[in-house]
């Protein structure tokens, strides 16, 4: 545990719950989808959906998309700022069972990409991902962090692991998730390091890798 686990970061709003992991989590989103995205739905779950207007939530979620931090004096105007930017966005009612009460699940459209995502806002401004386009993640955005979607078959992580081994990159964690037996399966690695451009366009070389992006910690 480090000194904001305990006292939080520095966030413009309320609560850091519902503003500064709300922030992270539509940053994450950006991230997700690889592009500015053009529209969003947003579907809030709990205490996000109950309170997403007094607290703040709706501001700070449409700011992280638009790629603002958790500082960003902007937050306040990002609503504003998002219509004025062509960001089409919508909040709807959702209940997801077992979810943390600050969840959110997002579908985003942007010129090129689509993706969902799945995030909860676990107090003190950190975050928890627990869906991409469809996968089961266990993602904290606290460390770098590497997606890689592939086809499931033998060999393919090896051969991600290897590349990051011959750039000195050390694995801290990582997890594989897949929605059907030989198909595609989305690959989460957790480094010491951070992957760089040109180990990432190395990993997107490789047969049976179907793309990939980084998430720093945020």
């Amino acid at each position: 545990m480090d000194i904001l686990d305990i006292i939080g970061p520095v966030m413009i709003g309320p609560s850091s719950s519902h503003t500064a992991g709300a922030v992270r989590l539509g940053k994450v989103g950006r991230l997700v989808l690889g592009e500015v995205p053009q529209k969003a739905k947003i579907y809030l779950h709990g205490s996000f959906k109950e309170t997403y207007r007094g607290h703040g939530t709706d501001r700070a979620l449409i700011a992280g998309l638009l790629g603002f931090d958790t500082d960003d004096s902007r937050i306040r105007e990002s609503l504003k700022i998002a219509e004025e930017r062509g960001l089409k966005y919508e909040f709807l009612p959702i209940e997801l069972p077992e979810a943390h009460p600050n969840t959110v699940y997002m579908e985003l459209t942007g010129a090129k990409n689509k993706a969902t995502i799945t995030g909860s806002s676990i107090g003190g401004g950190a975050v928890l991902i627990t869906g991409i386009n469809g996968y089961p993640v266990k993602i904290t955005a606290k460390y770098p962090t590497l997606v890689v979607p592939h086809a499931d078959r033998p060999g393919a992580v090896a051969k991600v692991t290897s590349v990051l081994a011959w750039h000195g990159i050390n694995i801290a964690q990582m997890s594989v998730s897949r929605q059907q037996k030989g198909a595609e399966a989305l690959m989460v690695i957790e480094t010491d390091q951070p992957v760089d451009e040109e180990t990432l366009w190395e990993i997107k070389r490789l047969p049976g890798i179907n793309g990939g992006f980084t998430i720093p910690p945020l």
